[in-house]
């Protein structure tokens, strides 16, 4: 009866070992990023010494970062950083890690704003968002596990909303008082500020909080369609009102006048003879 039950042993772990050997067939057929990783436990301390000090530096490069430069980070190392460390439990640590590397640079950005002399003033908040915004565009992939295995599950919510919430809330909104008189000046003073300087800003803006609109909807919408309401039939008399008071207010700060149109320059006018009386047709002599 002994032996029996050995050879039955025998056939299980030979089953055993076949269907082992398939599953590890089968995993080499995955990508890369998509086979089950096999690793030991990540301490607390391992994290904080090993694994999120190459992440943090990794995000503060991309704050800091030129727009448009090019800074050799191995995405995929960050990647494996994150990945590692979701799976071990990390994640609530990690997002709060991340807030606050985030949040204590915006922070900076905003009292170095606030430092700047009225004539540099709208360029560097135009370089900040700018800046922020290509920031966001590496920070969020690194973090993209985290983003959906915690913050999407977890907090219910997205990790690009939440930092460019941050943006918001501690340099937009801490500055936009300023920033739109700068904004609004300046379109009465040609030159002063670029129209692609201006357009980023306000669509910049527009995308972090649609009630900025609110404030300033005529300055809006020279950029945002649709930020008006549609005209009405019994506000034809206000609409040329307001018409007559902008052309009033282009006379007074430009020094233009519709007076000026009948001024010319010496000598113009015989100019102006000589050049029509040499199109004139010429009377042939009968």
């Amino acid at each position: 009866m002994d032996e029996p039950m050995e050879d039955q042993g025998g056939v299980n772990q030979s089953n055993e070992q076949h269907q082992q050997q398939s599953i590890d067939t089968e995993r080499k057929k995955l990508p890369s990023l998509l086979r089950p990783v096999v690793m030991g436990a990540i301490t607390k301390e391992e994290y904080s010494t090993q694994y999120w000090p190459k992440l943090e530096n990794a995000i503060i490069q991309l704050l800091t970062q030129t727009p448009g430069d090019y800074i050799p980070i191995s995405y995929e190392q960050m990647y494996s950083c994150v990945y590692k460390c979701v799976c071990q439990q990390h994640s609530e640590q990690m997002y709060n890690d991340l807030i606050k590397v985030v949040t204590q640079h915006l922070e900076r950005l905003s009292t170095e704003l606030q430092a700047s002399s009225i004539d540099v003033y709208v360029e560097r908040f135009n370089f900040a968002l700018t800046q922020y915004t290509q920031a966001l565009g590496g920070i969020v992939p690194i973090f993209n596990y985290m983003n959906r295995f915690y913050v999407a599950t977890k907090l219910n919510t997205d990790l690009k909303d939440e930092l460019s919430h941050l943006y918001t809330v501690y340099v937009a909104d801490k500055h936009v008082t300023g920033l739109f008189t700068l904004l609004e000046e300046a379109q009465h003073k040609p030159f002063t500020v670029s129209p692609p300087t201006m357009a980023n800003i306000i669509k910049g803006l527009h995308h972090l909080k649609p009630a900025y609109a609110q404030l300033k909807p005529y300055l809006f919408a020279k950029f945002i369609p649709n930020i008006l309401p549609p005209a009405q039939e019994d506000l034809l008399e206000q609409y040329v009102e307001e018409t007559r008071q902008m052309q009033q207010e282009l006379i007074e700060r430009q020094g233009y006048s519709r007076d000026n149109q009948g001024r010319k320059r010496p000598g113009e006018d015989s100019m102006q003879k000589s050049v029509s009386s040499s199109y004139m047709p010429k009377n042939s002599s009968s």
